[in-house]
């Protein structure tokens, strides 16, 4: 199998008009989408397949990407999510026994577009700086001009919905079906390793598109509610607000992650707001306000529930909360079986400080 890769001359513009220079590596093409960066060391393959990318430039600050290569069964979603992707070092030969292909080769299948070759420290700090924005990555020989052109035709990640793109289009079902504990799934954009964390434990999954009634999703009579993970503004989804508005008010256990937790505190009435960079990576510290331990979390996501609002609203208690920004990492309903966190304590790739939240919803279910 060939292990090399042809190297082309590529372009990363930003939409406020900086421009880096590099080599292409996956397709050979140009692809737009807003740039983040995750500052994750390891568990590239979990990233680029994370549905929560949708729509995304992921640039990676570890310097080598591609070394490990990647393997089937380490894809949180049945393909790549992510945009482009931005990197140091692209590493064609891999080192892992276990591998199945190079990240060239998965990049070419999946039709990815990306450059590397870069200062990415350089990308980072202009990033930080001036906050997420779109951008384009181009290897087709493109002048500025027509890439300042297609750039300008983007639309802004804020007011973006995107979760009915990666949601499951059929029920799906999962574990044990003589369970008793049975969780309906709100699929917009779930991660394959929350719905392992709960099998796992004994539970038995209906997965469901993320338009689907609460009717319908009732006459799986499920023990609880699982609303996942997912991309885009949630400030822009009046539908799934409301249906876990109503699943609230039915006191059936709940639990929502990342997407899923700023739908539930959508539903009341908590607003929601795009943050200037978001929190990408696997080492944020967050602390439970509960139990008073800290946790090292895995998180992905560019948007945020506001704290004010939560603090003083009269039945949501703040449960966790980000010791490097103070930022809003969990809530719990005061007088409802519903809680949720702005982290992915599913892990993958990550820390497994948060997987106790699993049990935590399994035994609420149980209770």
């Amino acid at each position: 199998m060939n292990r090399t890769v042809n190297k082309f001359p590529a372009t990363l513009l930003l939409a406020d008009g900086t421009v880096f220079t590099g080599t292409s590596i996956g397709k050979i093409g140009s692809t737009t989408g807003e740039i983040c960066f995750n500052t994750g060391m390891t568990g590239y393959q979990e990233i680029f397949t994370d549905p929560s990318y949708t729509g995304q430039i992921l640039l990676q600050t570890n310097v080598h990407i591609g070394n490990y290569g990647v393997n089937q069964a380490e894809q949180e979603s049945d393909s790549i999510k992510i945009a482009g992707l931005v990197c140091k070092n692209f590493n064609v030969p891999f080192s892992r026994k276990q591998a199945d292909a190079t990240v060239q080769e998965y990049f070419a299948l999946n039709n990815i577009v990306g450059i590397a070759d870069i200062d990415t420290r350089e990308v980072v700090r202009h990033v930080r700086s001036k906050g997420a924005m779109n951008a384009i990555i181009s290897s087709e020989g493109k002048s500025i001009d027509e890439l300042k052109a297609q750039l300008a035709a983007v639309p802004s990640m804020e007011g973006l919905e995107l979760s009915s793109s990666v949601s499951t289009q059929e029920t799906y079902y999962l574990g044990d079906a003589e369970s008793e504990i049975r969780v309906a799934v709100l699929d917009l954009g779930v991660k394959q390793n929350i719905l392992r964390c709960l099998v796992e434990r004994g539970a038995y999954l209906a997965v469901f598109n993320c338009q689907t009634t609460l009717d319908e999703m009732l006459q799986f009579n499920p023990t609880g509610f699982m609303i996942s993970n997912g991309p885009g503004d949630p400030a822009v989804m009046p539908y799934q607000v409301d249906l876990v508005k109503q699943i609230v008010e039915k006191n059936i256990p709940l639990f929502g992650i990342c997407l899923g937790h700023q739908m539930l505190a959508e539903s009341q009435g908590l607003h929601t707001f795009k943050m200037f960079n978001g929190h990408r990576g696997l080492n944020h510290p967050v602390k439970n306000l509960i139990t008073g331990k800290c946790e090292i979390t895995s998180q992905n996501h560019g948007f945020g529930v506001s704290l004010e609002e939560t603090m003083n609203h009269p039945t949501v208690e703040l449960t966790h909360i980000n010791l490097n920004d103070n930022t809003v990492e969990g809530i719990r309903i005061k007088d409802k079986k519903a809680f949720s966190v702005q982290y992915h304590p599913e892990a993958a790739p990550g820390p497994e400080d948060s997987r106790y939240l699993f049990d935590d919803f399994v035994n609420m279910m149980k209770r």
